[in-house]
């Protein structure tokens, strides 16, 4: 399952060594509510990285400093260093794709 970010969670979460999925949405997104459950499958199947939601409505603090001006969007850190930031809803099997070439 993937974990809820505030602002106030982020640094210490990206201050962490590994791979870090980030997805920004918000609630009343309709692309964001179909990638909610392709996250989840994700997280329970890949249990060493971190993913994370963080709602933009909520905690836009990150979102503007990262430019997140489309949701969803992902991004990937690995040890808390910005990989890769993919706009739109992204398939498991591209997102396995991401991390094992990071890894």
């Amino acid at each position: 399952m993937s974990l809820e970010v505030t602002d106030d969670m982020l640094k210490d979460i990206l201050s962490k060594d590994g791979i870090t999925i980030l997805d920004f949405y918000a609630e009343w997104c309709g692309p964001c509510k179909m990638y909610g459950p392709i996250l989840d499958e994700f997280s329970k199947e890949n249990p060493n990285v971190m993913v994370g939601k963080v709602n933009v409505d909520t905690n836009n603090e990150f979102a503007l400093q990262y430019g997140i001006r489309n949701i969803p969007t992902t991004i990937i850190f690995k040890d808390g260093e910005l990989m890769k930031k993919i706009p739109g809803v992204i398939q498991k099997n591209k997102l396995q794709d991401l991390v094992e070439h990071l890894t």
